[in-house]
């Protein structure tokens, strides 16, 4: 069995040179950027030695042995039957997005987000050439969803496109099947194609169900692109390897005519690490069942230290969403703690305008790091 393994704080600050451990002073808990702490697979590194070793570090052109990796593990994991034939490969996430759209839709197009969302969305709209409408998720009860009738809407002004995030980046929202089916619904309808953003996929916890959207589009008639890596759930972001999965034959033969420098950009040893890490569920579900015990550590230390901050515990992920608006930070209370406390989160404003007064915490780290983040901050607080 593949297991997890976490180094020392101070051991990893001194072997990794990513942004998560160089862009604040030594005295900042980095609890930022959505990179695990955690050791990658001993199998994916061996691989990567592999391929150094033997000079393979060349161009590419295609997927190769990706296609059917992915498809195999889509298959066991979710019952998803990938056709290997309908499988590209890009950069990464964000680049698999931006030149879908740009293939997609037209200069000036409109393409859908649905606030609070990852925040490169907007930008990756943008660089595509298109403009974003937003349509925020609905919030009933404290629960958030999409808003079905706001994309009702949406769609029938003109969207070109929808960028879907599922599960959704920063709350952990696992769409069920009758509400991404109501979407897939909705597309066909309207002629919108919806690119989904399944890159935490993977990392769905125990008593959640993850659903692709690519099933239920072709089912309904609606155009679709998956685009997702091994990158979060293995912890692989740096190999530079992603898919674009195309969800019907119309648009795969759209993206025949993606240029061929998205596939030559694309990293040959992150294409390999993420062949062999889709072999490694022991090691997934390993990091899977740590991110939870972090979250059930995070829920009870924040109701003793932190009563007023709501979290929106997450169903897939290790990102943690914050309503901070209680602690009386204002409205950018990541930017204080972080100044004041020394722990570094994601400004939840940067999310859209719904984030005002939250912040995002990664839950991928060992649990003293939480233990300690959560005390640094209710310092800041004396009165809570």
């Amino acid at each position: 069995m593949v297991e997890v393994v976490t180094a020392p704080l101070e051991r990893i600050r001194t072997e990794r040179s990513s942004i998560k451990w160089t862009r604040f002073p030594s005295d900042v808990l980095p609890l930022f950027v959505a990179e695990m702490d955690f050791a990658i697979a001993e199998p994916v590194v061996e691989e990567l030695v592999r391929r150094v070793r033997a000079s393979d570090v060349g161009y590419l052109d295609g997927p190769g042995p990706l296609a059917p990796a992915f498809a195999a593990f889509a298959s066991r994991r979710w019952g998803w039957h990938v056709d290997p034939a309908r499988v590209r490969i890009a950069t990464d996430v964000s680049v698999g997005i931006v030149e879908t759209l740009r293939l997609a839709v037209p200069r000036g197009g409109l393409v859908v987000v649905t606030p609070p969302v990852y925040p490169p969305f907007f930008e990756l709209v943008e660089e595509a050439g298109a403009t974003v409408v937003e349509v925020p998720l609905a919030v009933e009860d404290g629960r958030w969803s999409l808003d079905l009738d706001g994309l009702r809407d949406a769609f029938a002004a003109g969207a070109d496109a929808f960028l879907l995030c599922n599960p959704h980046n920063p709350l952990g929202l696992v769409h069920d099947a009758a509400t991404l089916a109501a979407v897939a619904g909705l597309a066909a309808e309207h002629g919108v194609l919806v690119v989904s953003d399944e890159v935490h996929a993977p990392l769905t916890h125990p008593g959640a169900a993850f659903v692709p959207f690519l099933p239920l589009a072709e089912r309904a008639g609606a155009r679709s692109v998956c685009v997702t890596s091994a990158s979060k759930g293995w912890n692989l972001a740096g190999a530079k390897c992603a898919i674009i999965v195309a969800g019907d034959a119309a648009t795969s033969r759209l993206l025949c005519a993606l240029p061929e420098e998205v596939a030559c950009r694309t990293s040959i040893l992150g294409l390999h690490a993420n062949v062999v890490a889709y072999r490694c569920t022991d090691w997934l579900d390993d990091a899977i069942a740590r991110i939870v015990a972090n979250d059930r550590l995070l829920d009870r230390l924040l109701r003793e230290r932190l009563p007023q901050v709501v979290y929106h515990r997450p169903r897939a992920g290790y990102l943690a969403w914050l309503d901070l608006r209680g602690l009386g930070l204002g409205e950018d209370p990541a930017a204080r703690i972080l100044t004041e406390a020394r722990v570094a989160l994601n400004a939840g404003h940067t999310y859209g305008r719904e984030g005002r007064g939250f912040a995002r915490l990664n839950l991928a780290c060992d649990p003293d790091v939480l233990r300690e983040a959560v005390a640094r901050i209710a310092a800041l607080v004396p009165t809570a």
